[in-house]
């Protein structure tokens, strides 16, 4: 089966153009968000921005988040070894 050759030059123009910088505020009910001076500094001075908002989810999301990581977390049971020698 062939494969397409990957484009190096497209996947470094990407690259070359995005950065994140992250950063937690509080939320006011204002129209304004707070930008804290350290994420601000990294920011450039001109230009776009695109900018993504994540908020807390509820605290049922979290919990079943968290049942869900501890699962994953746990042994595998015995009849599931034989999925070990698959790798």
């Amino acid at each position: 089966m062939a494969h397409e050759p990957i484009d190096a030059l497209r996947s470094a123009r990407y690259c070359s153009r995005v950065h994140a910088v992250e950063f937690t505020t509080e939320l006011s009910g204002a129209s304004v968000l707070q930008i804290p001076s350290d994420a601000a500094a990294q920011l450039p001075k001109t230009g776009k921005a695109r900018v993504i908002v994540l908020t807390d989810t509820d605290t049922d999301d979290s919990e079943w988040r968290t049942a869900g990581y501890q699962q994953f977390l746990r042994e595998d049971p015995p009849e599931d070894a034989i999925y070990d020698s698959c790798r």
